[in-house]
């Protein structure tokens, strides 16, 4: 089966940064859509950014121009660069592909990474 192994995650004062990564591993054809998620203390998970196995990207209103969203097709990592920081980026960061694993029937499955944390306090 698929895995998704996140790291990066930690604590850093506010206006630092930090970089997220997360690999996919196991038995599939194609990553296609590949995003971030954070799920803040006390409040529902929310969309990061995405990125389109083109590098098409898109991300959520409070974190554009701070966050960069990237991914490596070759070594089926995204990654989330995360500058400026400050508490309310504080949650649980979780990584999330749509992968396709054969080519019959050929259909997209959403794969999530187990989360890491990122605090971001004086």
């Amino acid at each position: 089966q698929v895995q998704l192994v996140e790291s990066g995650g930690g604590s850093v004062q506010p206006g630092g940064s930090l970089r997220l990564s997360c690999a996919a591993s196991g038995s599939f054809l194609v990553i296609n859509v590949m995003g971030w998620y954070r799920q803040p203390p006390g409040n529902q998970r929310e969309l990061v950014a995405t990125i389109t196995r083109g590098g098409r990207t898109n991300y959520a209103d409070s974190v554009k121009g701070r966050f960069t969203i990237s991914r490596d097709n070759a070594k089926n990592t995204v990654y989330l660069q995360m500058n400026s920081l400050n508490p309310t980026d504080t949650a649980v960061y979780y990584c999330e592909a749509a992968i396709v694993k054969s080519v019959n029937p050929g259909l997209s499955i959403d794969y999530w990474g187990q989360g890491t944390q990122v605090t971001v306090s004086s």
